[in-house]
């Protein structure tokens, strides 16, 4: 599974976080045609090599070719991004970094979200930063997202609402509303930006899993501190861990899985698809519905999450904010799984990955990535069943296939 681990041990910023990514492996022009999708004119994005402190990376800058006002509501974002021709990863990701600044707005000015209007994360640069990262995700094929404690620093900052304290209201918020892990450092300087808050914030789990890196990437911010001002990004696979024939115990093995769930008959169905998308960008395993039959005979709908306990707390808060719940029940569970590794086979209109499932130490099925069939039927045109079916039939010689003690596949491979 690709993932992407952030370490933001000088703070985070939007061009930090996209100087990362491309540092890591992001083709710079493959980035610039997918953000031409946006649709939004007046800018240059240039990436350039840049070392400091006997480091090299890459650093980003949004350079403005025409006058910008920066002020933007955010339904003016909202349906920029909606209406754009851009990934549906892109934009599923964009929307949902640009609602938790909405909603951390909305909180510190007691307005309603739709109300809100965006001064700073308002103007190109940063709409350009935080599609730019949603889209360098997207563009990497990274499935999800860590990032270890945030780090800002002290004093105040200009912004359009005059001079505010570090962290700034709307930073407070996003680590606030997601329960983010902050250290704040001895420095007179803000090192955590809104927009590399809402990126963190809204995209990652805060916690370093278990992965083999295959690059690593430096994205540079333009103050200068007595280390490296820079947001690192490990890019990888996860790590599957082996499971005895007999598992443990949640306690035994320290990890307790919970199933939370709710029922609802109250809410239009149409908000169901963002709720689970909410549930799932917030560490949750697996979400479903359930169509249920209440109370005098009304139908419903109940949802069900399956998470750790450390994420408990978040999941319940998304549940309560974006859903008309009054209440949510947790259970304990113990779960039985079978392994999973990515792997990628080439058809003859181009890659696609294969999600294999592991028990026992052998590949029993293999599944071809849904998005990556639809991506090739967007660019070809071509029928998604002849493309989801001759990934399935190459990747059929995956099955049967063993995994030897350091994790390879033995045998052949497409």
């Amino acid at each position: 599974m690709p993932i992407a681990f952030f370490d933001p041990f000088s703070g985070a910023s939007g061009d930090m976080a996209l100087g990362a990514l491309i540092d890591a492996g992001l083709d710079v022009d493959d980035l610039r045609e997918e953000l031409d999708h946006l649709g939004l004119p007046g800018y240059e994005l240039r990436a350039e090599p840049f070392e400091q402190h006997g480091i090299n990376g890459t650093r980003v800058r949004v350079e403005l070719t025409r006058e910008d006002h920066h002020h933007r509501h955010w339904s003016d974002i909202r349906a920029m991004i909606e209406s754009s021709t851009l990934r549906e990863g892109t934009k599923r990701r964009a929307l949902h970094i640009f609602q938790g600044l909405a909603e951390a707005e909305a909180r510190v000015h007691n307005m309603s979200v739709d109300d809100v209007h965006f001064h700073e994360v308002g103007a190109v640069d940063s709409i350009v930063d935080i599609v730019g990262a949603a889209a360098g995700l997207e563009l990497l094929g990274i499935e999800n997202v860590y990032s270890g404690t945030l780090r800002d620093g002290t004093g105040f900052v200009r912004a359009a609402h005059g001079v505010l304290p570090v962290p700034a209201p709307a930073t407070a918020e996003l680590i606030a509303m997601s329960g983010a892990p902050l250290k704040q450092r001895e420095v007179d300087a803000e090192m955590l930006t809104p927009t590399g808050a809402a990126i963190l914030t809204r995209l990652a789990r805060f916690e370093r899993p278990e992965m083999s890196t295959s690059s690593v990437g430096y994205g540079f911010g333009s103050k200068e501190f007595d280390w490296p001002n820079a947001l690192r990004v490990w890019i990888g696979e996860l790590v599957e861990q082996e499971r005895e024939e007999t598992s443990p115990s949640p306690s035994e093995s320290g990890e307790i899985e919970i199933l939370l769930e709710t029922n609802i008959d109250d809410m239009n169905p149409e908000f169901y698809e963002p709720l689970l998308d909410l549930l799932f960008q917030h560490g949750a395993y697996d979400v479903y519905l359930t169509p249920i039959t209440m109370k005098r005979g009304r139908p419903a709908t109940k949802i069900s999450a399956i998470s750790d306990l450390a994420r408990r707390s978040a999941l319940e808060a998304v549940l309560m904010e974006h859903s008309t719940t009054l209440g949510v029940r947790m259970t304990p569970i113990e779960r039985t799984k079978a392994g999973r590794r990515i792997e990628s086979v080439t058809t003859r209109w181009g890659e696609v990955r294969i999600k294999l499932k592991i028990w026992d130490g052998r590949v029993t099925d293999a599944v071809p990535e849904y998005a990556d069939c639809q991506a090739i039927v967007i660019e070809h045109e071509v029928p998604i069943r002849l493309v989801y079916g001759e990934a399935t039939r190459i990747a059929e010689a995956f099955i049967g296939r063993t995994v030897n003690a350091e994790n390879e596949l033995t045998g052949w491979r497409p």
